[in-house]
């Protein structure tokens, strides 16, 4: 009778890969796979001008592990909160006693991507158009997971959340100062 069940399972477990592979791969797993890069269509920084990141992003190994599904941005509390890129309000409410922002930004595929920001008090409703740089809200005191003041960033596409420090070119997420490096073979000015 042992075998018996065994070839069920078995027969079923074939079924099962056959099915899926005639219909399509199936989805790819977002923390393995190479998913095309998010889009650099960050115009600013959600807080500041070059905020310090005091906890970076840390995918988790799997989709309900521990991990940092964002960024921690160093801020005061009532600073304001500009949205990174332009697009639609998803949300402006409170989420476990703490204000949330999400953004839904424009032109960014199916599902579209979807910025979040927290702890913020919001100066937007769902559904208002904000362009990049706008304030979507201010910082509130307190309600943070950071040891000090802080915003937390957040990028997801769909259900995937994503590094969102990889919607800002390269050029802004860079600490060093700008330096001048000689120019050879130009004649100085008379």
């Amino acid at each position: 009778m042992r075998a018996n069940r065994g070839a069920c399972w078995t027969v079923g477990l074939l079924l099962t890969l056959t099915t899926s592979t005639a219909q399509g791969a199936p989805e790819p797993d977002p923390l393995t796979s190479d998913a095309p890069p998010t889009p650099t269509i960050a115009h600013t920084w959600p807080v500041g001008t070059r905020p310090l990141v005091l906890r970076a992003w840390e995918p988790p190994p799997t989709p309900y592990a521990r991990g940092h599904r964002g960024v921690d941005l160093a801020a005061t509390a009532g600073a304001p909160v500009r949205a990174v890129a332009p697009g639609r309000v998803h949300f402006a409410g409170r989420v476990a006693g703490r204000g949330v922002v999400s953004v839904e930004l424009t032109g960014t595929g199916t599902p579209p991507l979807r910025t979040t920001y927290e702890p913020v008090t919001a100066a937007v409703k769902k559904g208002t158009e904000v362009t990049a740089g706008e304030v979507v809200g201010t910082v509130e005191p307190g309600g943070s997971h950071c040891p000090t003041t802080c915003v937390h960033w957040g990028l997801l596409r769909g259900d995937t959340y994503l590094n969102p420090l990889t919607l800002l070119p390269p050029w802004l997420v860079r600490r060093g100062p700008s330096r001048l490096l000689p120019v050879q073979g130009v004649p100085l000015p008379a």
